[in-house]
């Protein structure tokens, strides 16, 4: 009965030696003894590794089935077998999967179908087996259901498909991604999307500022022919037009209901900035969540670095060879910041440390602040700035307009290979400190430059000029038309005589690497200047537009034929949510400072503008609130204006209501921060759980082994010992 009881049990092989029968002869009768350790040992098995055993065979079993492959899952399972055998039972097997599909609902068969690792057409044939086979048992009415939902999911991918289709660029992206990298790829990414703002800010300023003024008719008060250099300047011809800010009244246009251009646009403009805050700070926190929460902790060592963050987007073999190189870098920059932080320096070593970073940070302040004073006096000259206002039919004065952007542009292209120059002084080990220092020297000389060009034109540009909002809008006009004139030179010299040169010439430079934090800088730049101008000069977008698609090719084209992938990348994710945070700050919220500033600080131009006659832009509110007070439908609309936005009770509310919004979102971080510490100590329990069941397992194989050696002559056969029984233990365990 014993033996009938154990014979029914089934054991790992690595446990068979544990329940095997022991034999002893004696006389003419064999009697078969069980181990003493048989009862703890099946009770032991029975409750805790049955369940997850049968478990993991099922889902083995399903598997099998759904990869169609032979039950034997590998080429030594099929030795000694025939072809006809290997192939009826891989028919057998795809017979059973397709049974299975067909008892599917329509929405878990075709993920089902979908998920099978297989190639297209090989899925194909099994959809058509289960359509065929479930076309057979259906009726009529199940069979036109099922007919809709499949034309409607069909449908449904085809919008999906043109919807792909619709969206620019969407193949030359996959493309520069597959050659160079996602880190290139996020230049192009951060374009496109800047050049997604730019055009719906034309959009949105064309259709409610700029087709409006048109059809009322523009407010032109000289007549002047096209000369060409316009096209630089900005003045001449287009001072008569809707591109800037002179070209619009605030006469109210006659229609139903009455069309108020001075409303149109205050709200335009500020209904644009709203949404770039909104959108900016969207985009900011959803990379920074992406970025830098998820790849802290274990996670992002040297075992994720070597095992998980391969780019298979790559397809290009030259591609190929350059990401695993930058893998290589990246683990040796890994490790060089771990010894770093073992490895502490003496004090004379942090001192003569120190006294370079200090040097280095003088000299580049000292730049900065040099570049500064420069553009000061030079756009505060006189003869230079107003010349041409004086006179508008000189040439000369004309073309003296743009040595101010020229010098900045000069300015924004020497400096940064000075700040170079710089760095390499200093001599730091970690390249992301190198870049991050790097990062913040060029913004800081970029928006000292735009900092001093700012209070220039708030300063002394309004009591000197007549229409001096036309006149800033021109100025920004052509610091823009100029920048993309430099990055054109930029892309000729930089990129392709430095490749001519470094290929043909002086082999030993090699081919020149893309700057992705150069070139990302100079997008913001260009990016700040669209935003000081949009109130100035509305239409400006479009130029914005122009020239950033234009870039896209040219930097595209360049990329293919001069430059490769950068060899430090870094942590590319990283670095683009910085990018992102400094769009935001200190470009976006220096330029919003700046046009409130101007809304409702400085007295508008009394000859041009929708504005004239104003105290401020800002009093059109006011006009319009104290004109609607006389109609009684319209009440509270001047209620909430007067009792509420223009209370500082509701901006303290507003501030106390984000401030405790604020606290409960760092409270639910804070607690999912400790649920995922909690968790990882639960993973490491469980690891040590597992070491002591199989410390205890190896203890019982030992305790047996030794009980076997003092008794060799009762066993007619040694017992089997598989070396490799910890493979047979479940995962679950």
């Amino acid at each position: 009965m014993e033996e009938q009881k154990y014979q029914q049990i089934i054991v790992p092989p690595a446990w068979y030696w544990l329940v095997k029968p022991v034999t002893r002869t004696t006389g003419h009768k064999d009697k078969r003894r069980y181990s003493p350790l048989v009862p703890c040992i099946l009770q032991l098995y029975h409750n805790f590794l049955v369940p997850p055993v049968r478990q993991i065979y099922d889902q083995n079993s399903r598997m099998r089935r759904m990869s169609v492959f032979p039950q034997h899952g590998t080429a030594l399972g099929n030795l000694g077998r025939t072809a006809n055998e290997i192939r009826q039972e891989a028919e057998h097997s795809k017979s059973e999967l397709v049974s299975d599909l067909v008892n599917l609902s329509a929405g878990a068969r075709f993920q089902a179908i979908r998920s099978l690792p297989m190639s297209f057409n090989e899925r194909k044939t099994v959809r058509n087996r289960v359509n065929s086979v479930k076309l057979s048992k259906t009726v009529l009415a199940a069979d036109c259901r099922q007919q809709v939902s499949r034309s409607f999911r069909r449908f449904r991918a085809s919008l999906a498909s043109a919807r792909q289709h619709l969206i620019i660029w969407q193949d030359t992206l996959k493309e520069i991604g597959g050659r160079f990298g996602t880190s290139v790829l996020s230049y192009f990414l951060f374009l496109k999307w800047l050049l997604q703002f730019n055009l719906f800010s034309f959009i949105i300023n064309f259709c409610f500022i700029t087709i409006p003024q048109i059809v009322h008719a523009p407010n032109i008060s000289s007549t002047t022919g096209f000369r060409g250099l316009e096209l630089l300047t900005g003045v001449g011809y287009f001072n008569q037009t809707v591109l800037f800010y002179g070209g619009y009244n605030g006469e109210e246009i006659v229609s139903k209901p009455v069309y108020n251009m001075q409303l149109a646009y205050f709200f335009t403009i500020a209904a644009y900035l709203v949404l770039c805050w909104v959108s900016l700070i969207y985009s900011m926190s959803r990379s920074f969540q992406k970025n830098f929460v998820l790849e802290t902790g274990p996670v992002s060592g040297g075992a994720w670095r070597l095992l998980c963050s391969w780019d298979f987007s790559v397809v290009n073999e030259k591609a190929i060879q350059y990401n695993k190189n930058n893998l290589a870098i990246q683990l040796k920059e890994s490790l060089s910041e771990r010894l770093q932080e073992k490895n502490k320096m003496s004090l004379s070593d942090r001192i003569k440390h120190l006294s370079l970073h200090l040097l280095a940070w003088l000299l580049s302040l000292g730049l900065a602040i040099g570049s500064g004073a420069g553009i000061y006096f030079l756009g505060t000259d006189p003869e230079l700035a107003f010349s041409f206002s004086h006179n508008p039919n000189n040439l000369r004065a004309e073309a003296s307009t743009l040595l101010l952007p020229v010098v900045v542009s000069l300015i924004n292209l020497i400096v940064p290979l000075l700040y170079s120059l710089i760095s390499k002084i200093e001599s730091y080990s970690n390249p992301r400190a190198k870049i991050y220092i790097s990062i913040i020297r060029n913004v800081i000389l970029k928006m000292s430059i735009l900092g001093i060009l700012c209070f220039y034109w708030l300063n002394f540009v309004p009591n000197s000029i007549s229409c001096w909002e036309s006149f800033v809008g021109q100025s920004v006009y052509r610091l823009l038309i100029i920048d993309f004139i430099f990055c054109l030179l930029g892309i000729f010299f930089g990129e392709f005589l430095r490749n001519v040169i470094g290929t043909m010439c002086i082999q030993s430079l090699g081919v020149p690497e893309f700057d992705i934090a150069r070139n990302v800088l100079d997008l913001i730049y260009a990016q700040t200047l669209a935003w000081i101008g949009i109130y100035f000069s509305p239409l400006l977008p479009v130029m914005q537009v122009l020239k950033l698609f234009i870039l896209f090719y040219l930097k595209k084209i360049s990329l293919s034929l001069n430059c490769q992938p950068p060899k430090h990348t870094g942590r590319a994710a990283q670095i683009q949510t910085v990018f992102i945070a400094l769009l935001f700050f200190p470009s976006f919220v220096g330029v919003l400072s700046m046009v409130a500033f101007t809304v409702w600080s400085l007295e508008p131009s009394n000859q041009c503008g929708p504005f004239q006659g104003l105290k401020t832009p800002f009093h059109t509110i006011f006009n319009w609130t104290a004109s609607i007070q006389n109609f009684p439908e319209s009440n509270w609309v001047w209620w909430i204006f007067e009792n509420i936005l223009r209370s500082e009770l509701f901006y303290y509310l507003i501030s106390l209501i984000v401030l405790v919004i604020t606290y409960f979102l760092w409270q639910i971080t804070q607690g999912r921060k400790q649920l995922i510490k909690t968790l990882r100590e639960q993973i490491v329990n469980e690891g040590k759980d597992k070491a002591f069941l199989l410390n205890k397992l190896q203890n019982l194989q030992k305790e047996r082994r030794e009980m076997a050696s003092y008794r060799p002559q009762d066993f007619d056969q040694t017992p089997h010992f598989n070396p490799n029984w910890m493979n047979t233990l479940p995962l679950d365990m």
